[in-house]
């Protein structure tokens, strides 16, 4: 086989790698070879990549076209492999926190939480739009305005409506509405009896059906996961907001198995964008961002494997919060892909975000991992404004690398932080990016090809078409490939470590592209897009594939008043500085109220 091997690309030892403002290390933009396809295009195209030969014929072109060859499989590198990203914890001294400690029970955190807000709220810019936040739920609860029960019956009202014509927002999977009137009318008896377990007492939250939540099956969003295995329990982070008083409202809307950006799912219908619903909410973690947008919930999780978190919040216009690796336990969430992905957290604010990482983090004390750490700091975001000293590196050529709105109005969201904070921005380079994407998509591939095992020809014919395909593309990894891929992971993680040895965070745009349409023929099949979905993860996998924490908050608008995102990626347990950021670009940023909106609070 050597005879036929193909030349790739060598790549220099890391201690040789410029990462300086002036390095010569070339940009290379994502190289995807792909048409858009749906119906009987993909159908065809499946038939084509389930035969036997001509299948194989077919990805080994594809995986050529697309440059897996030439920076994966046939490459010369020096480093070993990291199979998972678990860092060892690192107390960097973050700048104006509260140390908390991760046993604490859930509603201690919470009140701990709630003691690094400010003392009064900031002033709301003029014309601009809030949605309403856990601490206005629960002062609405606590003055009698409403109650937990009254909120439960208007947010059933409203999902009831927004699954009908016109809208058909796709916002859930299941919801139960017994279940829901339950747990409100349980909120409704410890509120009047002056017992509130925690400032989530009543607070509607909903969980995306890649993670377990009795009374409902967890589908991944397919329709036959859930037969093969049945949810027992409740995964950890979900007991840890029910301790708290919170109401579980039902399971979100997905991209099946996670295995797209778009949020089309055939089986339970797209997801669609509050802003406008004939655009896409983004995946996967679609029903999450979709509703906390449309004000239905303050919080929502989500799981983020490539952006997944991230991704539909900022096409959303929320805040997106995705921790370090292992902050929170991943137990009861569907190992699809389990070094790279992680619960994450949709909300309506920075300081909703906040509140809900302080209640789910922190290692289970019975299978605590070696190197986790036992605390766990919450920036005090009364003094974000006094931070100094901030550094934000930016690698121009890729901040760059967007549509045209997108670049100009993070650039000045940038700008505007910049010059109110007095922050600066170092110019890096951050080389061999679009190598990372192939590398974290040949691991998040194989990940989740390994993971379906024999279920994913046992029940072939129930997955929807862009699925189907994905597997088919997923399963053809070789063991070399992964392994390249995880020796790139190394190399990744050092680079990376040595531009956060010079500055607190990187930033960037959160998607290279807003929102875009949902097209009709899409609806039964999927589609297949992967221009687009490698412009809306371009910015994402950093975080995920070499276990960082990072945040995306809403920052604008394009011209068809779509919102855009900026991102900050933090090195290992820098949550608190990330969030100091993300509220500090919250308080300067002015919010448009989506076109499909719920108001709970309303008498």
């Amino acid at each position: 086989m050597g005879l036929f091997k193909a030349k790739g690309t060598v790549y220099k030892a890391v201690k040789d790698v410029d990462l300086g403002p002036y390095s010569t290390e070339h940009y290379l933009q994502a190289n995807v070879k792909a048409p858009r396809m749906t119906g009987i295009l993909i159908k065809i195209f499946i038939a084509i990549l389930e035969c036997p030969i001509l299948g194989t014929l077919l990805l080994y072109i594809l995986k050529g076209n697309n440059l897996i060859h030439d920076l994966i499989t046939n490459v010369d590198l020096q480093e070993s492999p990291l199979f998972v990203p678990l860092h060892d914890f690192e107390d960097r001294k973050e700048k104006e926190v509260k140390c908390i400690d991760s046993s604490s029970s859930p509603p201690e955190k919470v009140q701990l939480a709630i003691d690094c807000l400010p003392k009064s709220s900031s002033e709301e810019q003029e014309n601009s739009f809030s949605r309403w936040t856990i601490m206005d739920y629960y002062k609405a609860y606590s003055s009698g305005n409403t109650t937990p029960s009254m909120v439960a019956e208007k947010f059933i009202a409203a999902v009831n409506e927004s699954v009908k014509p016109p809208l058909q927002m796709g916002f859930f999977i299941d919801y139960n509405t017994d279940d829901i009137l339950r747990q409100a009318n349980e909120s409704t008896l410890r509120h009047k009896a002056g017992e509130a377990i925690s400032v989530l007492d009543g607070v509607p939250v909903a969980i995306k059906d890649e993670i377990d939540c009795l009374p409902y099956p967890t589908t991944g969003g397919t329709k036959w996961l859930h037969k093969e295995r049945p949810c027992e329990d409740d995964a950890c982070c979900v007991k840890r907001l029910r301790l708290c008083g919170a109401i579980i409202v039902g399971k979100t809307n997905m991209h099946e198995l996670g295995s797209g950006t778009s949020g089309i799912n055939p089986h339970y219908g797209p997801a669609r964008n509050p802003y406008d619903k004939n655009k896409i909410a983004g995946g996967s973690s679609s029903g999450s961002a979709a509703v906390v947008s449309a004000g239905l919930c303050p919080v929502a999780l989500g799981v983020d494997g490539g952006g997944s978190v991230r991704m539909p919040a900022a096409l959303c216009g929320v805040v997106g919060l995705k921790p370090t690796f292992a902050r929170i336990p991943h137990a009861g969430v569907l190992p699809l892909n389990w070094t790279v992905g992680m619960v994450g957290i949709l909300a309506s604010t920075v300081e909703d975000a906040m509140i809900v990482y302080a209640v789910i983090s922190g290692e289970i004390p019975s299978d605590k991992p070696s190197g986790t750490p036992s605390k766990i700091n919450l920036p005090l975001l009364s003094m974000t404004k006094s931070l100094s000293g901030i550094k934000l590196a930016k690698y121009g050529k890729w901040f760059d690398d967007c549509s045209d709105e997108v670049k100009l109005c993070c650039s000045q969201a940038l700008l505007k932080l910049q010059n109110h904070y007095n922050w600066k921005t170092l110019d890096v380079t951050i080389p061999e990016i679009e190598v990372m994407r192939l590398a974290h998509y040949t691991t998040i591939g194989s990940e989740c090809s390994a993971s379906l095992g024999s279920l994913r020809e046992k029940n072939i014919a129930e997955f929807g078409g862009d699925a189907r395909v994905a597997l088919s593309i997923y399963s053809s990894f070789s063991s070399l490939e992964y392994l390249n891929a995880q020796r790139i992971r190394n190399r990744q993680l050092q680079l990376h470590m040595k531009i956060f040895a010079e500055a607190d965070v990187i930033v960037s745009p959160t998607t290279g592209v807003t929102a875009y349409s949902i097209q009709d023929d899409a609806l039964k099949t999927g589609e297949l897009d992967y221009i687009n979905g490698a412009a809306l993860v371009r910015y994402s996998i950093a975080g995920n594939f070499l276990g960082f924490p990072a945040v995306t908050v809403p920052v604008g608008y394009d011209k068809l008043g779509l919102p855009i995102g900026l991102q900050f990626i933090g090195r290992p347990y820098s949550e608190a500085t990330l969030i100091h950021l993300a509220f500090a670009m919250q308080a300067i940023s002015l919010y448009k109220k989506p076109g499909q909106y719920y108001d709970l609070l309303r008498r």
